[in-house]
């Protein structure tokens, strides 16, 4: 198993993998080879892939904006699930936010997904139960 930064070239695999896993919540723009390419533009070094035998199994996007790290599309083939392949992956990934200077970081979990909400639990996160969250689409194509 390697792991490394993702890179643009990943795309295809990363839109396999996403797509096999329900309830991802995929975006036709966001998650576009485009999108994700500037994504990665941004930030280059916190987001990462879990390669075994050169396929891709499990990811996670982490990025900031200067002040917050952000985290999105985490998951692993269930294939690979509970041999520490997530965990690791969270890691990495924090572990490259805060070398960048980011203290704090935050993910949306879909509160219909038990399994990720259990994986981050399990993860140390913290549920907040005092925040609403809001969201405002800026292009009607963003589907």
């Amino acid at each position: 198993m390697e792991y490394r930064n993702i890179t643009i070239g990943d795309h295809d695999q990363l839109s396999a993998l996403w797509k096999s896993i329900p309830g991802m919540g995929l975006r036709s723009l966001d998650d576009s080879r485009a999108g994700i390419e500037k994504y990665l533009r941004r930030n280059p070094t916190t987001s990462f892939a879990a390669v075994d035998n050169e396929k891709i199994i499990g990811c996670i996007l982490g990025g900031h904006d200067g002040r917050r790290g952000f985290i999105y599309h985490t998951c692993v083939h269930p294939d690979h699930r509970g041999k520490g392949v997530g965990s690791r992956l969270v890691k990495l990934c924090c572990d490259a936010l805060r070398a960048e200077g980011i203290t704090k970081c935050a993910l949306v979990c879909y509160s219909s997904n038990e399994c990720g909400n259990d994986f981050w639990r399990s993860q140390g996160w913290e549920l907040r139960k005092d925040l609403h969250y809001f969201n405002l689409s800026l292009d009607e194509n963003n589907t």
